[in-house]
């Protein structure tokens, strides 16, 4: 048994699943080894089944009504509580990062910043992508034609494998801020910062399965993400490197058309400006004639 500082019987954390706002263990039973940097042992992470990622979909089908049908200044709203919660926490997260990605405290301070300042960033852009890919179309006729960006329903991700935190904020908070409910699969290796962010997601104004996420290799349920019906987009940057698995995830996922935002040959630069493409990739165009005078 270890001990703190001062002979008390250290308390060991219990890393869980994030599904449906609430923590549960993985349905397998199982759990695998996480490692910091330097391979020394850190904690013991859920391994997600199979089971857990059918229970994830359901919940974010669950949720998705509710969460797409609210204004978008609101979703701004929250996701900018989720920055200012992730600002309380700070040490946490510069600690967890600094352990996965081998980084100083400094370097690690500076990716905490990034990710809080990547979700202000998005926050701000909730009520605003509509008037920048929207659009009243000229016709011949005497209509109004007018193009608005719907989401696109439940998102399966893939998050980055290197980039445990911002790579992570940087394809969860545009997925969610333009309406849609995600499933998303951590780093394998690198887990903790991501299990970290969902405590934070269940202690802000964040609805439950509007975000739900699974531990563990990617291997094991990104493929049943991919070909599953209720699945309506997928995001494979986390299969970065990997073109066969890349190649098979796509092949699953044309099953039922699903959108995929295919995975790229490196893992991108998340300090870059991010743009626009990650909102617009899981946003549908609804086009409403209506007549004039009417």
């Amino acid at each position: 048994m270890s001990t703190t500082n001062n002979g008390r019987a250290a308390v060991r954390k219990t890393w869980k699943l994030y599904i449906g706002g609430a923590f549960p263990r993985s349905e397998s039973g199982y759990s695998y080894v996480v490692n910091d940097s330097k391979g020394t042992f850190v904690a013991n992470a859920a391994l997600a089944s199979r089971k857990d990622a059918r229970d994830a979909v359901t919940h974010a089908r669950k949720a998705f009504p509710g969460w797409s049908s609210r204004t978008a200044y609101n979703r701004a709203q929250i996701v900018y509580r989720i920055a200012e919660v992730m600002e309380d926490r700070r040490p946490q997260f510069v600690e967890t990062v600094r352990q996965s990605e081998g980084l100083s405290a400094k370097q690690a301070d500076q990716v905490v910043d990034e990710s809080i300042d990547r979700l202000v960033w998005y926050a701000g852009w909730a009520d605003k992508i509509t008037q920048v890919v929207g659009s009243a179309n000229p016709v011949a006729g005497p209509y109004f034609n007018l193009s608005s960006p719907e989401p696109t329903g439940v998102v399966a991700v893939v998050a980055p494998q290197q980039s445990s935190l911002l790579g992570l904020v940087s394809v969860i908070a545009p997925v969610i801020v333009t309406g849609n409910t995600a499933v998303v699969l951590s780093s394998e290796a690198r887990p903790l910062p991501a299990v970290t962010f969902a405590e934070v997601l269940a202690t802000s104004d964040v609805p439950g399965g509007v975000v739900n996420i699974l531990t563990g290799p990617y291997a094991g349920t990104a493929p049943w993400l991919a070909e599953h019906m209720d699945v309506n987009a997928v995001d494979l940057t986390g299969v970065a490197g990997d073109p066969e698995a890349a190649t098979a995830y796509e092949v699953a996922a044309a099953e039922n058309l699903k959108r995929v935002l295919r995975a790229p040959a490196a893992e991108p630069d998340w300090y870059a400006d991010q743009g626009i493409d990650r909102m617009t990739t899981f946003l549908e165009t609804k086009t409403v004639w209506h007549p004039i005078g009417i």
